[in-house]
């Protein structure tokens, strides 16, 4: 069972990690959440809305967003049309005003803000450039800015630091509590610890796909089951 008796919140604000070995099902609890992955039993919902089984489409456009921990974009595409593939739930154009060309104004309005989420994550120089001519590091960027183009009210991030330098990784963190002052709700997963420690509100530990613990980062440092099944074995 890859996971069982998890249970947690993340509220508007806030960025809640959630870590644990490889294994854990971190990212299994991504794919339940955003419909990817169909769960069998208990709930998922968004204020106080059920969206347990919901097609990630419909989720999605709930304003759930996320990225992958394998980089899931079009290598032959540019940085920038990638970032605009996360803004198509939210136009209205379909295809028979595409056949007609009466969606070149929401066109241009979908890139001019694929632009500006590229430049968000400091990424405008490179935005014609193809996703596939990009390092790894560049590549996440990339997508984290196409799931900032869906305007999301909740983030979930699997493995963003992964492949960053260190200038970058400060820069996500900046990023990420702007978006917090902003009001959205963060869920994030990470096996870098000080990206972890210094940026979360709260953690949630798994272990073998059920929760090994919670609370703030001080308290997850100093919890003896978390130290002996992750952060011990990491030292």
């Amino acid at each position: 069972m890859a996971v069982n008796d998890l249970s947690f919140a993340v509220g508007a604000g806030e960025i809640v990690g959630l870590i644990g070995p490889n294994g854990a099902g971190k990212s299994t609890s991504f794919n339940l959440i955003t419909g990817v992955l169909p769960p069998t039993a208990g709930a998922a919902t968004l204020a106080g809305q059920e969206i347990t089984g919901w097609p990630a489409r419909r989720i999605a456009r709930l304003g759930i967003a996320r990225t992958f921990q394998h980089v899931k974009l079009v290598a032959g595409m540019s940085a920038v049309e990638n970032v605009a593939l996360g803004r198509h739930l939210l136009a209205r154009a379909g295809a028979v005003r595409g056949a007609l060309r009466l969606d070149r104004a929401e066109e241009r309005l979908v890139f001019a803000d694929a632009r500006r989420q590229l430049a968000r994550v400091g990424l405008s120089a490179l935005a014609d450039t193809p996703a596939g001519e990009l390092a790894l590091g560049q590549q996440r960027l990339v997508e984290i800015a196409r799931a900032l183009a869906l305007d999301p009210v909740l983030l979930l991030l699997d493995e963003p630091a992964a492949g960053l330098r260190h200038a970058e990784k400060e820069a996500l963190a900046d990023l990420l509590r702007g978006l917090r002052e902003d009001g959205v709700a963060i869920l994030l997963v990470e096996h870098d610890m000080d990206f972890v420690m210094g940026l979360t509100d709260r953690l949630v530990v798994m272990n073998f796909g059920s929760e090994l613990a919670q609370g703030r980062p001080s308290e997850i440092q100093a919890n003896p089951l978390v130290l002996e099944a992750y952060l011990g074995s990491a030292a």
